[in-house]
Formats: structure tokens, sequence, C-alpha cells
């Protein structure tokens, strides 16, 4: 893991990073913006992750570094950037979408390195689009429609529907926190089953989706204007501290530049 700058930040000399973009729906969310690189990290969802107008460097934990124009990756993978200030698009889909498998028609001509799914190419060209300006940001939300009809997404999920009800529960702002016990007693499970279903069908544990759905909830709100004192408590972190360290290990980074420089 690099000791770097931080994941929004040039090095000395350097142009600042543009606004970064955030859109948040049901079961989606899309950021943009020029990245440099950050440390290793993991997501609690699986990533469609594309360069704008260049490539951007990968690393898997243990591999080496791939370059590549766009990747898939899947919720729980262990990973690395290095992207030179060039700006990048990252679309999350959540288990009650759909798993992984629904994003890799965005990519083209892929081939597999340590379980991620990379590509010369994607289907960037839409995204790009609202990040220019050329699609406005009020059409995000449909935008998103397009291409995930594209990618045959909005098939019904093949989830069992206990553990999609308890996905569907850490979804709402007031219960992003709820103990595990709580839901396993919900879905008619022991704890012990519970989490083995919860993670085969989610693709990360159930501890890990929690933190994530937690962290979703608190850049909604941030997106939506709170603070960040504001959104760590609305999402159940214990302070804003933690929300910044949950951020670093969900993201590579502090969220002070990506989430303090919104576009409107």
């Amino acid at each position: 893991m690099n000791a770097s700058r931080d994941l929004y930040e040039p090095a000395a000399g350097q142009r600042k990073s543009a606004d970064a973009l955030w859109h948040l729906d049901a079961g989606r969310m899309l950021f943009i913006a020029p990245l440099w690189q950050n440390d290793m990290h993991q997501h609690g969802a699986p990533i469609f992750l594309t360069g704008m107008h260049d490539r951007f460097e990968l690393r898997i934990a243990g591999g080496s570094w791939q370059s590549c124009r766009s990747a898939v990756i899947p919720a729980g993978v262990a990973h690395e950037l290095q992207v030179h200030g060039n700006p990048v698009a990252g679309l999350y889909i959540e288990p009650s979408i759909d798993g992984v498998h629904a994003l890799l028609p965005l990519l083209r001509h892929r081939h597999e390195i340590n379980g991620v799914l990379t590509s010369a190419g994607g289907e960037y060209a839409p995204i790009r689009e609202l990040w220019e300006g050329r699609t406005g940001v009020a059409s995000a939300g449909l935008l998103l429609d397009d291409l995930l009809c594209f990618s045959s997404i909005r098939a019904p999920a093949r989830m069992d529907t206990r553990i999609a009800a308890s996905v569907a529960t850490l979804a709402r702002v007031t219960e992003a926190s709820l103990p595990i016990a709580r839901l396993a007693a919900d879905a008619g499970l022991s704890v012990s089953r519970f989490q083995h279903l919860f993670s085969g069908q989610v693709g990360v544990p159930f501890r890990r989706y929690r933190a994530w759905a937690r962290m979703r909830v608190a850049i909604e709100a941030i997106v939506a204007g709170a603070n960040f004192t504001a959104a760590a408590h609305v999402a159940g972190f214990s302070d804003q501290s933690h929300f910044n360290h949950d951020f670093r290990r969900t993201f590579g980074a502090p969220p002070s530049l990506s989430l303090a420089r919104l576009r409107e």
C-alpha cells in the first residue's frame, strides 16, 4: 500500500481537480471526478469503473499494475488506482438491483485479472457526456436508466427474498445500523445461517455491507446539503472521525475534497 497523496489531491504545481459529480438514487450511485491515486481499499458493492478520456492503472491486492480503460470490480475486492489527474467515473449497483454479472456488458473484449474484469474499451460515452455538460445533471437518473437497460440490469433480482428484504431494510436511513441479530430474526434464520446466506448472495459479509450502507446514507446526506458531522450522525456513525476513517477504508482516501467540492 502506498502512503501517497490524497485521492483527489494533485502534486505540488499541478492543477487542482474539478468539482466532483455525485448522483444517488434507489440502488445506484454514480461518482465522476478527476483522481490522482488512492490506496488499497474495498467497496461494499460492485463497481463499473471507467476513464472519461484516458486509461488508468489498476492493481488488485497481490498483483501487478495493469493499464485499462474500464473495469468491473466485484464487491469486497481490495484494489488501488493510479489515475494521474484524469477524470474517471464509478457506477455502483446495489444487490437489490442485481449482481456484478449485470455490469459486465458495459465492458468490451474483457479479460480477467485476479477476479476483476478489465477492458481497453467500454460504454463510457454517455457518462462522459454527463461529465462534460452535454447532458444535464438533472438527467443523470434517466441516463443511468438507459445505460443499465442496455446492460439488461433491470431484470428482477435473483436473490433470496429474505436477504433481499434485509438489504432493503439497510437502505433506509433510520435502519442502516441495525444489528445482525435483529435482521436474522426478521428473516426467520439463525445468525450463522443468515451470515452464510448473506455473504453468498451479496458478495461481501454482512458487517462490510452494513458499513457500505451507512456510508451510502452519509454520502447521500452530504450531496443533499448536510455538513459532515450531521451526515455522520444521520448514518449512524459515532462521530465525524469514525465516518472519515470508514470513508478512507472504503474509497482509499479522505472525504474532504471529493465531498466538499460538489458540482451543482
